[in-house]
């Protein structure tokens, strides 16, 4: 399989305030609210806030096992070697399709909002063209598409821009919010308890469209292989980053039942912050949010560009995809053939996209597919951990409560969310869902047969791991499958 650094990812391209800063994009905040609101609050109304703080706390544990996993095994493919190491190749190469999937969706899901911005910038009543949206969000998508070719230095600097702003906006229109007119409705605790969901069935669609709130923070763990001190770095900036958007989301969704009537939710679709920012600073503040969207958006497609290239990256790497899709560019040290391939499947969906019909549509049947998506492999990365480290649970109570209890806790949530969603969705968002990964079996079975070393992986075993301790430099000695086949450094932390 080769040596992925000598083949040309770059190495110690990325410290901890720039994958913090890419956690945070990659759950594109700003974006996130504007296209997801009103499909969360369709689903559970005022239990929104509570939907958010539910989900929150299990994803905390994905993103604990990540951190653990991280540790023991630094792989630009993160889930898809994790769990293919430690459950099953299958399921590795199924949280890998998983990810490329879903990924491969958002950028229709993602563009779409970016294009109507733009144009609301200039005239609100194009907004709402879903072709002219497309053709503009198409356009933005392929300038970052250029940004993500250009390396990982690029993407940083891009991302520190787009980034800094969306979120120095947010936090003005927070403070905003806080200062809202008497007239507004009152805050009230009840938003954060079970009594607004309409049963177990109203619970779990809350907790679907909430596991797509959070998704994208993850893309540290792809970008382990090109970061300084990756084994500590991408994990803690995961930490920080869910964190940081579930203050971000519990502030703007209570801001939104306590500003916004049900009426002007409803009314306003895929465009609730400019909404929200009308209301708080009637002339400019809908403008200001929708700079914020707009750039939030952008930001998250560099993001998203980055987690499905990487993974594709690993799979061909690994001879479980094409292999072409584990060359690098001699210049530029991306992965320039998944680029491309990403780019013009993405192209060929914006395309479909405008037959589906308006954006509304297309955003609610788009979160609902990857939210299906998401729960499979965020699930299966939290079974991973507890079996990594099975024979370390019990030599410390940071382990069994950090590395087993809560990653174990948030894997049976995403699973249990994605069983009893399946009953209620509509058959467009199952489709596309479990569609998608249905296709993933065709490659699947077709690489196995080939008979690559991936389908006969040398267990991830934490044990191991901290056993052999390495020196810091190993990376720039030891070939990567010796690195994958016995793992790296302390796991303490």
């Amino acid at each position: 399989m080769g040596n992925s650094r000598a083949r040309g990812l770059q190495t110690n391209v990325l410290g901890i305030t720039d994958t913090v800063v890419m956690a945070v994009a990659g759950s594109a905040p700003a974006y996130t609210l504007t296209a997801t609101t009103t499909v969360l609050i369709g689903a559970v109304g005022l239990a929104s806030p509570a939907a958010l703080l539910y989900c929150g706390i299990p994803m905390l544990g994905i993103a604990l096992a990540f951190c653990y996993l991280n540790r023991i095994d630094v792989n630009a493919g993160a889930s898809y070697s994790w769990v293919g190491r430690t459950l099953h190749p299958f399921l590795g190469f199924i949280s890998g399709w998983a990810l490329a999937i879903s990924a491969t969706i958002f950028m229709v899901a993602g563009s779409l909002p970016a294009g109507s911005m733009t144009l609301s910038l200039f005239d609100p009543g194009l907004a709402d063209d879903t072709s002219l949206a497309t053709a503009v969000g198409a356009a933005w998508f392929l300038v970052m598409l250029l940004v993500v070719l250009g390396g990982a230095r690029l993407t940083v600097r891009a991302q520190l821009f787009l980034s800094g702003i969306e979120l120095a906006i947010l936090a003005l229109c927070a403070v905003g919010a806080l200062l809202h007119s008497p007239d507004a409705r009152p805050f009230d605790w009840s938003w954060l308890g079970f009594s607004h969901f309409s049963g177990v069935s109203g619970f779990s669609s809350g907790a679907l469209i909430a596991a797509f709130y959070y998704w994208g923070w993850d893309v540290t763990s792809n970008l382990s292989e090109e970061t300084r001190n990756s084994r500590r770095t991408t994990g803690l900036a995961g930490l920080i980053g869910v964190g940081v958007v579930f203050l971000l989301f519990e502030v703007f969704t209570i801001a939104v039942n306590i500003v916004l009537d049900p009426q002007q939710i409803q009314q306003s679709g895929a465009n609730v912050l400019a909404v929200l920012g009308e209301e708080i600073w009637p002339g400019w503040g809908g403008k200001l949010l929708i700079v914020s969207v707009m750039l939030s958006t952008v930001a998250t497609l560099e993001t998203t560009l980055i987690q499905v290239t990487r993974s594709l990256f690993a799979m061909g790497r690994d001879r479980t995809m094409p292999g072409a899709l584990g060359r690098v560019h001699p210049r530029w040290n991306t992965p320039w053939v998944a680029i491309v391939v990403v780019g013009a499947v993405a192209l060929l969906m914006f395309v479909t996209s405008v037959l589906l019909g308006s954006i509304g549509d297309i955003l609610a049947h788009a979160v609902t597919a990857i939210g299906l998506q998401i729960a499979v492999y965020y699930g299966l990365t939290g079974l991973a951990v507890v079996v990594a480290y099975r024979r370390m649970l019990l030599k410390s109570l940071a382990n069994f409560l950090f590395g087993g209890v809560w990653p174990l806790f948030g894997a049976l949530f995403m699973l249990w969310v994605f069983v009893e969603s399946l009953g209620r969705l509509d058959g467009a968002s199952v489709a596309i869902g479990v569609g998608g990964l249905a296709i993933g079996l065709v490659p699947m079975l077709w690489y196995w047969k080939q008979g690559g070393d991936y389908y006969r992986p040398v267990k991830l075993d934490a044990v191991r791991a901290v056993e052999t301790d390495y020196v810091p430099d190993v990376q720039a000695v030891v070939p990567d499958e010796q690195l994958r086949t016995h793992g790296g450094v302390s796991t303490d932390f």
